[in-house]
């Protein structure tokens, strides 16, 4: 089932094997794309993966987890995000990008934001509390992103409000201590990313998902319940979800083990009946089956062990006996008998 197509909205997969974003911390100061973030992608098309989501990339310079990070904050960006795009497509897979700001986690500021003013931890500056001014200014930081992203050619936006980020701080009445119209009720934790959804759709007509903490995995935060009530708030204007995990708060403790996230995101799809990414060290053809045909989720993301193999998918496909396309410069190695 894996290398069956998928469509996401109007996007249709040639396979539902998803390499989710990775930060890879090899950009200059300016936010550039570099020959390795070519290199990188470019390696896991050729390998057949049928999604790519590029890594969080700050859609403000303050937002960055780390001054290494990709940017799109500025026009500048669209040329080499855009010859990043066209690599990728050369080789057969489908991009998206996630569209990010770290909030109080940023590495890359002075001066880092929050819902609250609640420091991350010691190693983390202490964040000041945004205003309605500045709030209004990130929304609109996401939507001139979403512009460039069109732009570039991307296939797909990701607006990541996971892993204890910026939107994620909103959502969690962990790290959202507001009183005004931000904070309190968990719609009104909702409403910058009700905001910045419904900004981004004014300027992107292709794919948008959300990448979600299913649970905060910290005792008083969100649990599933909550993260899909928050997505029914928001399901009339996207096309899926990225089920992930934890990251809110620095002293968790999470088990974790290959596909240790799937139920969380077999409950998400049954709560909102929104097209589903789900994983979570998935590291086999196997697993990645059970996942898929047991309807917990619509697409695998498959992270580390992409990282460890770039041609996981035509590996898989090779040792099962499974027909698919292959680089022709390759196809003397798809031949299971030789």
């Amino acid at each position: 089932m894996i290398f069956e197509p998928f469509k996401i909205g109007n996007l249709e997969l040639k396979n539902r094997i998803v390499m989710p974003p990775m930060c890879q911390y090899s950009s200059d100061n300016a936010g550039s794309v570099k020959s390795w973030h070519i290199s990188h992608y470019v390696a896991r098309a050729i390998g057949g993966v049928g999604l790519i989501i590029v890594e969080a990339t700050a859609v403000d310079p303050d937002g960055r987890i780390s001054p290494n990070d990709l940017g799109i904050w500025d026009d500048s960006h669209v040329e080499g995000l855009k010859t990043l795009v066209e690599r990728v497509h050369e080789n057969g897979a489908k991009v998206a990008i996630q569209l990010a700001h770290a909030g109080r986690k940023s590495k890359a500021t002075d001066d880092p934001v929050a819902p609250s003013a609640i420091r991350y931890s010691e190693h983390y500056g202490h964040p000041h509390e945004l205003t309605q001014g500045e709030i209004n200014q990130i929304v609109e930081k996401f939507q001139n992103a979403s512009r460039r992203a069109k732009e570039s050619g991307f296939d797909g936006i990701e607006i990541h409000a996971a892993h204890g980020y910026l939107l994620n701080e909103f959502l969690s009445p962990l790290t959202n201590k507001r009183t005004d119209r931000y904070g309190g009720s968990i719609e009104k934790r909702a409403r910058i990313l009700i905001e910045i959804v419904s900004a981004v759709r004014e300027v992107w007509d292709k794919p948008l998902w959300i990448r979600v903490s299913a649970s905060d995995y910290a005792k008083g935060g969100n649990d599933v319940d909550d993260t899909i009530d928050i997505l029914n708030f928001l399901k009339d204007k996207i096309d899926g979800v990225n089920v992930s995990g934890g990251g809110l708060v620095h002293d968790q403790s999470v088990k974790v083990y290959p596909g240790y996230m799937i139920d969380n995101a077999g409950r998400v799809k049954i709560g909102t009946n929104l097209a589903v990414i789900g994983g979570g060290l998935i590291n086999s053809l196997e697993l990645s089956e059970y996942s898929l045909n047991s309807e917990k989720c619509d697409l695998v993301f498959v992270g580390r062990q992409l990282l460890r193999d770039p041609y996981w998918p035509l590996k898989i496909a090779h040792e099962a006996g499974i027909d698919m396309e292959w680089p022709f410069q390759y196809e003397r190695a798809k031949d299971v008998t030789k």
